[in-house]
């Protein structure tokens, strides 16, 4: 386990396997995370608790990346990033034009998702 002065870590995907995976991994990293299926249920999450990176899927039901992202740059401006992932082709193109400071492909390996999310992290 690496040393990561227990930043929080949102994950936001509306896949529960992937939700589930990616905490699991990023918990065994020392990185206390708190998961969201929607947009929806991620900005009811920050209202209570701010991450200090936002793991966002793209395509969801009820509120997908670019309407989180808007409402939530619009409520608390660029107070914490957000790194989109994403199985779409153009996710890097969507990524930079809601104000994600990156973008992770999917399928990823759970070590270099780690390593990715650290490494925004440092960037801060």
């Amino acid at each position: 386990m690496c040393q990561t002065d227990s930043k929080t870590i949102l994950v936001v995907d509306d896949e529960q396997d992937i939700l589930d995976l990616v905490a699991i991994a990023l918990e065994d990293e020392g990185f206390q995370v708190v998961a969201a299926s929607n947009g929806l249920e991620a900005l009811a999450s920050v209202e209570s608790h701010m991450p200090d990176l936002i793991l966002l899927d793209m395509k969801m039901p009820i509120m997908n990346a670019g309407e989180f992202a808007r409402e939530f740059h619009d409520r608390y401006g660029r107070l914490t990033p957000i790194v989109v992932f994403s199985a779409a082709d153009d996710a890097g193109i969507c990524a930079e034009q809601m104000g994600a400071v990156g973008c992770i492909g999917k399928p990823f390996d759970l070590d270099a998702l780690a390593e990715a999310v650290k490494r925004f992290l440092r960037a801060l």
